[in-house]
């Protein structure tokens, strides 16, 4: 099903042939991201990807934008904690002119003064826009208690003081010490030749050489108590966020974290989506999800409640975590949570955009692909006892770490602490 080829500099394509599809997905996945970045450059990774897209030896800014966007196509960019990745999808009959731009962006930028500080502009007004929206703040202030004093806890796009000190000659260190081919993973899904994608991107960077890969700074922290972290704020609504170190992304328990997952809040028949929002109307959003990286993980609880109502929200969501690791799984619930992240699953897999996000991200973590087959066979593997030991595994009271915005008054901070730190009744 999928094809993968090295180049003689290292550089990995990996592809899934789709001959019947009208579009081609295309990924530049780049091994590096916000935790490889010490403090006086944190958001450096994320600062490269804005100013990547301002011009590069062959193309310009307008250039990259209009020849994409003019033909159909979409295009854009994410930064991670442990890959950036740059993406386009088009139709299919423009499908090397497509590579060829991302490409040339990616390894032959100009990273000029002027765009430097226009970019500069830009991102420090995107600080400003997450710090002023507390929904967003708010998962911030739980990263940073979760890893604290790491890069993990600190912020992606890093501060107004190290973003207004990144310098042109900083950002193109950056760029020559981790955009190397031997850390970049090239991922296509549609209708395209894998051979043609081979010889195009041999043809393209082969004066490119590998260079020594850098190492991110491992997290071994470990959490003996519980934490809290509030912000005043004045808003309509309260936002929380509840987190658990958890898993790493190849442990073993991975898939019964993803079940365990759903069972909480990954959708509608979730226990707190049925507990919180339908039964007791305590909130509008309520969802759980998790961040797994190379080494560590965490298990997060997100809501947003009527400012009234933060105690009691935070009092259920506790009794919740408690019944889940305490009382039975029964046989339905399993059975639907299990085929429901099946049939998510299968029904991303038959986009374009979604497969190459998939095969790219598992290249550039693990080197590997993980099959369909071995995604069923290990999830069918799972017993409703494997959900229940990990959730008894990861949710432990004194794992728990708590971030609240809003406008907190004084008795419900005692309350909150009194709650997080198990002197006081949740029940």
């Amino acid at each position: 099903m999928y094809k993968k080829s090295t180049l003689s500099n290292k550089l990995r394509v990996i592809s899934n042939e789709l001959k019947d599809r009208e579009s081609v997905a295309i990924g530049i996945w780049v091994g590096v991201g916000g935790r490889f970045e010490d403090d006086a450059m944190k958001g450096a990774a994320h600062f490269l990807e804005h100013i990547l897209f301002r011009g590069s030896l062959k193309y310009s800014c307008n250039e990259i934008k209009g020849m994409i966007e003019g033909v159909g196509g979409t295009l854009n960019a994410f930064t991670g904690e442990e890959q950036t990745c740059y993406y386009a999808k088009v139709p299919s009959k423009h499908f090397e002119t497509t590579m060829d731009i991302l490409c040339d962006m990616v390894f032959f930028p100009l990273i000029q003064k002027n765009d430097l500080e226009r970019e500069r502009s830009i991102i420090l007004e995107e600080i400003k826009m997450y710090n002023d929206l507390p929904q967003y703040h708010v998962l911030e202030l739980l990263d940073a208690l979760v890893w604290p004093e790491h890069p993990l806890g600190k912020s992606l796009a890093g501060s107004k003081e190290t973003v207004g000190n990144m310098s042109q000659a900083g950002l193109r260190r950056f760029h020559r010490k981790y955009y190397a081919p031997d850390n970049v993973v090239v991922s296509v899904c549609g209708n395209f030749s894998h051979e043609a994608v081979a010889d195009s991107l041999d043809h393209k960077l082969g004066n490119f050489r590998d260079q020594p890969k850098e190492e991110f700074e491992s997290f071994k922290g470990t959490q003996k108590k519980a934490r809290s972290k509030f912000f005043f704020k004045q808003t309509e609504q309260m936002h929380l966020a509840m987190g658990f170190p958890s898993l790493r992304a190849d442990h073993p328990d991975i898939y019964a974290q993803t079940v365990l997952n759903i069972m909480l809040g990954g959708n509608m028949s979730s226990r707190l989506f049925d507990e919180l929002r339908e039964k007791r109307g305590l909130a509008y959003s309520i969802y759980s999800t998790t961040k797994t990286f190379d080494d560590t993980g965490m298990f997060m609880i997100k809501a947003g409640v009527d400012n009234k109502k933060l105690l009691d929200a935070v009092g259920l969501i506790l009794k919740v975590l408690s019944k889940i690791r305490r009382g039975t799984i029964s046989d339905k619930e399993f059975v639907r949570a299990r085929e429901y992240f099946l049939g998510q699953f299968l029904l991303g897999l038959e986009d374009t955009m979604e497969h190459m996000m998939w095969i790219g991200e598992s290249m550039i973590e693990r080197n590997r692909i993980r099959t369909l087959g071995e995604v069923i066979y290990r999830t069918n593997a799972l017993t409703p006892e494997d959900i229940r030991r990990v959730a008894n595994n990861i949710l432990k009271e004194k794992h728990l770490s708590l971030a609240v915005v809003g406008p907190l008054e004084a008795s419900q901070e005692k309350a909150l602490s009194g709650f997080v730190h198990g002197k006081a009744d949740i029940a």
